[in-house]
């Protein structure tokens, strides 16, 4: 039985165990040390890690290459957030909170800064008008779901996927009740795809590309090795849904980008030009 934990009358930061992210968890913000971020030729420059919220973005700059808007080409540079570079004064400069994704738009007189990846998609949504409706009832339904998944990713990732695959002990209460709420979740997708082809009706939107990384991943089996423990099964619509998006062509692409792990054919630290992500998927064949 695990003793329990006494509180103590101030929290100080003295833990002893505090598992994989040890190294970078801290209680205060800014910058740790001084780096400047690299800059390339492409109007935009992404800051970012092939996590799930980082996918969203390179998923969603596919998308819009797919579609002949060249305008949306991008650089993305590699932020090593186990190493800590979200924390160079160059990065909080971009995002204050030292999170990935991280977006600079280049384009016009003045750079804008862009982050949280909802925040990113919906800002590259409006700005070239794809994958957005402009019909009040159909965008305010993305845009409920776009706010949901910001909303319940962190407890899918922060919640169930700490206690489940990154803790250093597996304790029996946070992992039931994540576990709870993950299934949930799963079972509100699962109801909402039963009648509806994409997330927010019969059109593919940000929605799905910020959804996907995390709950379609899910229910394939790419993220935290949980799908028996969930039974992901369960839920056919999801499933269905996951696997269509899966085979798009931008999805298998963004899916790579800024990528230090996995196969070799899954492996691209920092994108440049269309070439490089054709010449790492062709090692798969």
């Amino acid at each position: 039985m695990t003793q329990e934990y006494s509180l103590p009358e101030i929290w100080n930061d003295d833990s002893k165990n505090e598992g994989v992210w040890a190294g970078i968890n801290k209680p205060d913000s800014g910058a740790r040390h001084e780096k400047a971020l690299p800059v390339g030729d492409n109007p935009l420059q992404l800051y970012s890690m092939a996590t799930p919220n980082g996918q969203k973005v390179t998923i969603m700059l596919e998308e819009l290459l797919a579609l002949g808007v060249s305008e949306a080409q991008y650089d993305a540079h590699l932020i090593k957030i186990g190493d800590g570079e979200q924390f160079s004064s160059g990065f909080v400069n971009v995002n204050p909170n030292s999170k990935i994704p991280a977006l600079v738009d280049c384009s016009g007189d003045v750079p804008i800064k862009v982050f949280e990846s909802g925040s990113i998609l919906f800002y590259l949504a409006e700005k070239y008008e794809y994958f957005l409706p402009t019909q009040i009832t159909a965008r305010t339904d993305v845009i409920n779901w776009l706010f949901w998944l910001q909303g319940a990713a962190p407890s899918l990732g922060g919640g169930f996927g700490h206690f489940y695959a990154y803790a250093p002990e597996k304790l029996e209460y946070p992992i039931n009740r994540f576990t709870m709420e993950a299934k949930r979740q799963l079972d509100v997708l699962d109801k909402q795809l039963a009648k509806n082809t994409y997330i927010a009706g019969d059109e593919y939107s940000i929605a799905d590309i910020a959804i996907w990384p995390w709950y379609g991943a899910l229910v394939l089996g790419q993220l935290y090795n949980a799908g028996t423990f969930l039974n992901v099964s369960a839920y056919p619509n999801l499933q269905r849904w996951a696997k269509n998006i899966s085979m798009r062509e931008a999805v298998k692409r963004g899916r790579i980008v800024n990528r230090a792990w996995g196969e070799v054919w899954e492996i691209l630290e920092n994108r440049h030009r269309a070439q490089d992500i054709d010449e790492v998927l062709a090692k798969k064949s």
